[in-house]
């Protein structure tokens, strides 16, 4: 089934429910080389009068390189039918394997050269504005740091909506 083209603002997915509770791969790099992860944290919104979505990543993960080397990333988005795919993705290190390959997903390149899966029901291809890591001292509510033992504070990265793809 090919992809067609929608704006952000057609967007019918409840965004809590596609982020927290379906999951989503965000992948950088090129279709040759790149990488993915599963997240669950994440959300869109309008910042600086664009359609942006918002993503973390901790700076120990292998995608973070992607993200930091090239300009766009995309969100993609599957249908229950991947969930395997998805804890796979989630628990493996693109260091230690080739998740595409172990997973048989297939990249193609997005008009802006970034990798999206064929196999993903939705694709948000994202233009980096922004990045930024948490820091310690900017926590208002100190409960939050139990999430961060290691001190590996995720790094927020703030990317304009430059393409929406749905099958």
């Amino acid at each position: 089934m090919e992809f067609k083209s929608i704006t952000p603002t057609e967007i019918t997915d409840n965004t809590f429910s596609l982020i927290a509770k379906d999951w989503m791969l965000i992948a950088a790099g090129t279709e040759s080389e790149h990488n993915c992860m599963t997240a669950s944290w994440g959300g869109f919104g309008v910042l600086w009068f664009k359609n942006v979505a918002f993503v973390f990543i901790r700076p120990q993960r292998h995608t973070l390189e992607f993200l930091n080397t090239h300009e766009h990333f995309t969100l993609n988005f599957f249908d229950n039918s991947y969930r395997n795919v998805l804890n796979f993705c989630g628990s493996k290190s693109g260091r230690d394997v080739n998740k595409t390959k172990e997973c048989n997903l297939h990249p193609f390149a997005t008009e802006n050269n970034a990798v999206a899966f064929s196999e993903a029901r939705m694709v948000i291809e994202c233009k980096k504005l922004y990045a930024d890591p948490f820091k310690k001292e900017a926590f208002i509510d100190e409960t939050l740091l139990k999430h961060y033992a290691k001190d590996d504070y995720h790094i927020m990265f703030v990317g304009e909506i430059t393409n929406c793809f749905v099958k």
